[in-house]
C-alpha cells in the first residue's frame, strides 16, 4: 500500500472534461494569456477536427516561484501537472454552450515543453485514453 500522491493521469488538455473535480492531471498546453492580478494561466490544444473548444484556467500561483517567463509567455507549451477544481461550459452570452468548455485546475508543478513533435504527442496520448471517452458529463 502506498502512502505517497496519487499518481496523475497523463491525458490530452481536450479530454479534461471527461475527467472529475479532485481528479490529478498531466496535459500539455499553449499558453493563450496569462493575468498577473490573479495568477491564473489560460492555456488551451486544439485537435484537428474536433468542434469542441476546451480552455483549460490554470492557477499558478502555487508554483509562482520556479516560473520563468518563457512559461507565460504566449504562444508557449508547458506541461502542467495538477489538480482539477472546476468544469464548466461556457459562453460569453449566458446561455450553455457544449462546444467550448473551461476547466479549472490548480498547477502543482509546470514547466516548459520544449521542442517536441505535436501529432506525434497527440496520437500517443489518445492511444492511451480509453475508447468511448466522451463528454457528456459536461453537459448535464
Amino acid at each position: 500500500m502506498s502512502y505517497g500522491p496519487r499518481a496523475s493521469q497523463l491525458c490530452l488538455l481536450s479530454s479534461l472534461p471527461t475527467k472529475y473535480v479532485g481528479d490529478k492531471v498531466r496535459f500539455l498546453g499553449c499558453v493563450v494569456s496569462y493575468s498577473t492580478v490573479s495568477g491564473v494561466l489560460a492555456l488551451e490544444h486544439r485537435i484537428p477536427g474536433e468542434s469542441h473548444s476546451v480552455t483549460a484556467q490554470v492557477d499558478v500561483n502555487m508554483v509562482l516561484q520556479s516560473l520563468g517567463s518563457e512559461q507565460i509567455r504566449t504562444g508557449e507549451w508547458v506541461n502542467v501537472i495538477g489538480y482539477i477544481t472546476e468544469i464548466a461550459p461556457s459562453t460569453d452570452d449566458g446561455e450553455r454552450d457544449s462546444r467550448r468548455t473551461t476547466v479549472q485546475a490548480q498547477a502543482v508543478l509546470l514547466w516548459s515543453a520544449g521542442p517536441f513533435d505535436l501529432r506525434r504527442y497527440e496520437a500517443s496520448i489518445m492511444a492511451l485514453e480509453p475508447a468511448g471517452t466522451t463528454r457528456e458529463r459536461v453537459a448535464s
